[in-house]
């Protein structure tokens, strides 16, 4: 009897044990659960499935965080951090070079000197009032130029403020300044060897809140050319042809160098602006992948897109001089990438590998006669051959574009009409020169009022790096 009662009492302890290492590990398994199992009793524990409780004050700071977490990827802003400095390494030291080692030795610190302070001045500028001028409501080519002046509203902190959602507002507005900036450098290049520092920087900061500004709020900016359907990825009107025709008519307006026509005007360093070039096409990456604003499928079709557009675009400049002149140039190859480069700025995003191929192939054979015969038949003297490879391969691109952005022959666009496109192409072009060419124009009679134009002939003959900077470049 008392075996059967020993016996008994010991099994219902190794049952209880039993039954507390279960609870235990029970309570490993869902932590959160673990009060609630102790309050029930073994046997039931065994036949009744209880859900696990969430601890509210483990829940509470949870849901704070998530409130409190950034609404950006961290992939997308490291993109956009490397594009925007890639767009920095076109203008200092890319454009720098490029258009440095197209001058002559006695003017290539003026030139160096021009971009880097127009360059800065630029900046300056779309912080003070130009970011609010183009990306805030306005009327169709004007935005306001104080809702969002010297970025108002914005902190380290804030995101999505800005027309790209995802990304903390400071990083798009430092990657946009850069676009302007680098549109009104590239002017530099249309006059130099004969033009006033002061005039260029008065010019500059003219040029870029009244022709730059309203072009990129009508194209980028919900005005009139972004309502009609205009496509321009990453800045064919914006920039390319904006710039070009202002390199143009300002050239006019300065008037030729001194011996221009009479004697060779040569390049002092074509591996200046060969150095240059190669460098443009590393930063072009970030002006047309960049542009996706995030680390994406558009990105890598815009990367892609630049890489081969500009092949295309060397191979057949090469091919041209190859012909018409009997012997290819270093020089004229440099010049064929940033014709190709040029050319697919504004359909990058949007077309598919062989209509990028197209339309580099085609940019590079026109620009050569752009800044040949097309350059004679104006009668200009156009320094850096501004018009002839930006505003000639621009509106080349931006024309192409609405052929090969259709899904039709490979691009994105579905549906796409290509004579409707081709037709709102046009027009954006034309509006574009129009508003550019008046523009300028005004603006250089009004320098020419207030400062001058030109320097001295005296000081044109000694070179502008002594005259007006009063350095050299080369001792002797």
């Amino acid at each position: 009897m008392k075996m059967r009662l020993l016996t008994g009492w010991q099994a219902r302890f190794h049952l209880v044990c039993l039954l507390m290492l279960l609870s235990a590990l029970a309570a490993g398994i869902w932590p959160g659960s673990a009060h609630a199992q102790a309050q029930v009793t073994p046997l039931q524990s065994e036949a009744v499935a209880v859900e696990p409780l969430q601890d509210p004050t483990a829940a509470a700071p949870a849901a704070a965080e998530a409130v409190a977490a950034p609404a950006y990827d961290h992939g997308d802003v490291a993109w956009m951090l490397t594009s925007t400095l890639l767009v920095l390494l076109m203008v200092v030291p890319g454009l720098a070079l490029f258009y440095g080692g197209l001058v002559r030795s006695k003017n290539v610190l003026s030139v160096l000197s021009q971009i880097l302070v127009v360059f800065s001045l630029v900046l300056l500028l779309w912080v003070a009032y130009g970011y609010s001028a183009v990306f805030s409501a306005g009327n169709p080519f004007f935005g306001s130029f104080t809702e969002f002046a010297f970025l108002k509203g914005f902190t380290p902190e804030s995101v999505g403020n800005t027309p790209i959602k995802g990304l903390p507002d400071y990083l798009f507005v430092a990657f946009q300044s850069t676009f302007a900036g680098i549109t009104t450098a590239l002017i530099v290049g249309a006059f130099a060897e004969r033009i006033k520092f002061r005039a260029v920087l008065l010019f500059s900061a003219l040029w870029f809140t009244l022709s730059y500004i309203p072009m990129a709020h009508i194209v980028w900016g919900g005005g009139y050319l972004g309502e009609m359907g205009a496509i321009d990825f990453a800045g064919g009107t914006v920039v390319h042809i904006n710039a070009g025709v202002a390199g143009l008519v300002a050239a006019w307006f300065v008037g030729k160098r001194l011996g221009y026509g009479q004697t060779a005007l040569k390049p002092h360093n074509v591996p200046f602006t060969y150095i240059g070039a190669m460098l443009l096409w590393v930063g072009w990456f970030g002006f047309n992948a960049g542009s996706a604003a995030a680390a994406d499928t558009v990105a890598s079709l815009a990367f892609l897109n630049t890489v081969l557009a500009t092949a295309a675009a060397v191979l057949g400049w090469t091919l041209v001089e190859a012909i018409s002149k009997g012997k290819p140039s270093a020089l004229g190859a440099a010049s064929g990438a940033v014709a190709g480069l040029v050319g697919i700025t504004p359909a990058c995003g949007t077309v598919g590998p062989l209509g990028a191929i197209v339309i580099g192939l085609v940019a590079g054979v026109v620009c050569v006669w752009g800044v040949t015969g097309l350059k004679r038949l104006l009668k200009v003297d156009d320094t850096a051959d501004v018009f002839g490879v930006h505003g000639v391969g621009g509106i080349v691109g931006a024309i192409l574009t609405g052929v090969f952005s259709a899904q039709s022959l490979g691009g994105t666009k579905a549906d796409l009409d290509i004579g409707h496109q081709v037709w709102v192409q046009v027009v954006s072009v034309g509006l574009t020169v129009v508003w550019s060419a008046v523009v300028t124009a005004t603006i250089l009679l009004l320098v020419k009022v207030v400062v001058g134009l030109r320097v001295t002939e005296e000081a044109e003959r000694t070179g502008l790096d002594v005259t007006s900077h009063g350095e050299s470049a080369y001792e002797a």
